[in-house]
């Protein structure tokens, strides 16, 4: 449909049962108003929707489900619109409307006996993390985006971050949910049991599935002790390989003490120094670096002397070139902002395509040599800029166009950059998205990676629960 036409009427009646139901912050349908929430964070994708709806509470969603159930119109659910997938964007058919849960955003319960709370999906990940220190505990889950992503986002794409070596995927940290189902029904199964084995687990039914199969609300997050001694580590590694030994020679010492252990590469670090205003690196010049985060929450656990140890052998064998411990919270968080700044910083050097894949972790090194001379044996002067999380096999290996070259012309070529990265991803036993996702961007490749048995019950599991597909139709499955 063009884009000067006018989407689809609505049924006649439906716009203002839905005003009367939401109120005036609840129904938004100016075009200045809905414009935010119909692009994607990558601007992969720009769609339109009649009307924006934004509940208030659980029950005031269930209504509007089961009116648009009736009427036949499909759904995309919304939480911080941060996939780089566009799995949150409505289609340009006009017709889907779009759901922002960012309203539905208490915090339900805390029990730091239990070791829980309970928060509503649109809590933004960083609000919940504090929370959560406020009671004297951890919430671990952390990723770039924690600022603007929200808990039922994160749920919905079973989202990892920096700290899934330690704690696990959202899916590991969350106990129970609330579910708004396709034909409005509410499903509670927010229990707080360690242990419940009656049936199917179907809270695992509706993390990662991108919300095509309801709408999360609310969930039971696993709390953690707040740690009570960190570390951080920047090194300078000889290659990719010295990078995996570090990691080995710090989960062999003190597995629990790994928080995170995060790669990156001398070309990605540069572009940081180059475009993020104060971007000072230290150890500047290298090709290889690694970011290793320590925490415990026993006293006097002794992480300093353990960084130290463990560097000063890795330094001995010649893995580690050069290193600095952080001395300051200030210091800490300036070394990690290398880390978390790296997506910025490709986006201002020009256009990038995008790789979240995972291999075992013992064939990351492999993955980055062979992606990186494949993608220049097919573009001559690409540039790789992987980084990522080491240290549980997930790396974004990402492309960065050449320099001089025009940046549509090198996103033409996004399909045969992803089918190369693929093709190593699968021969080291991979998967093509680790915690991004398929969204839109990848429904194509299911078949070939989730054929047969696999992809026909998951076709199944949809058709039983979302008979109409009306629930953020386009996404994870192929039409």
């Amino acid at each position: 449909m063009p884009d000067d036409q006018p989407p689809p009427p609505l049924p006649p009646g439906l716009l203002d049962r839905l005003a009367s139901l939401l109120g005036p912050r609840g129904l938004l349908t100016g075009a200045g108003d809905l414009a935010p929430y119909l692009a994607d964070w990558r601007n992969l994708y720009q769609g339109r929707t009649p009307c924006l709806l934004r509940p208030g509470t659980v029950e005031e969603l269930a209504e509007a489900v089961r009116l648009c159930a009736a009427a036949g119109l499909p759904l995309v659910p919304q939480g911080g619109n941060t996939s780089m997938v566009g799995g949150a964007t409505p289609d340009e058919s006009g017709r889907q409307l779009v759901v922002s849960l960012a309203r539905l955003n208490r915090v339900r319960d805390i029990d730091p006996l239990d070791m829980t709370m309970t928060v509503e999906a649109g809590l933004v990940l960083k609000a919940a993390q504090e929370v959560a220190a406020e009671a004297g505990c951890l919430f671990p889950l952390s990723l770039g985006a924690e600022g603007t992503a929200t808990v039922g986002g994160v749920l919905s794409t079973n989202a990892g971050g920096n700290t899934t070596v330690r704690y696990g995927n959202a899916r590991e940290l969350m106990l129970g949910l609330e579910v708004v189902l396709p034909d409005g029904r509410v499903w509670d199964g927010l229990r707080r049991l360690r242990k419940d084995n009656t049936g199917y687990a179907l809270r695992h039914l509706f993390v990662g599935a991108e919300g095509t199969l309801g709408f999360i609300t609310a969930a039971v997050l696993r709390l953690f002790p707040r740690p009570r001694e960190t570390e951080l580590g920047f090194c300078a590694v000889r290659d990719e390989a010295a990078a995996l030994a570090l990691f080995r020679r710090f989960r062999d010492r003190d597995e629990g003490a790994v928080r995170a252990f995060e790669y990156m590469s001398g070309t990605g670090v540069g572009f940081y120094a180059r475009h993020i205003e104060g971007g000072s690196v230290p150890l500047p010049g290298h090709d290889h670096y690694v970011l290793v985060d320590l925490a415990s929450s026993r006293p006097e656990a002794g992480l300093r002397a353990l960084m130290e140890a463990v560097l000063e052998e890795a330094l001995e064998a010649g893995e580690v070139l050069d290193a600095t411990i952080g001395e300051s919270e200030a210091q800490r968080a300036a070394l990690w902002r290398i880390r978390e700044e790296h997506p910025e910083a490709q986006k201002r050097e020009g256009a990038s395509v995008k790789n979240d894949v995972s291999v075992p972790v013992s064939r990351v090194p492999e993955l980055i040599r062979r992606a990186s001379e494949a993608c220049r044996a097919l573009i001559p002067g690409i540039r790789p800029v992987p980084f990522g999380h080491m240290g549980d096999g997930n790396i974004h290996m990402n492309l960065e166009q050449p320099e001089g070259m025009d940046g549509a012309a090198f996103l033409a070529r996004s399909h045969d950059i992803m089918e190369t990265v693929n093709a190593v991803v699968r021969d080291l036993g991979g998967s093509f998205s680790a915690e991004h996702g398929i969204g839109r961007l990848k429904t194509d490749m299911m078949e070939d990676w989730r054929g047969g048995a696999e992809l026909d019950l998951m076709r199944r599991i949809k058709a039983a629960i979302d008979p109409q597909g009306l629930m953020n139709p386009g996404k994870v499955l192929p039409g």
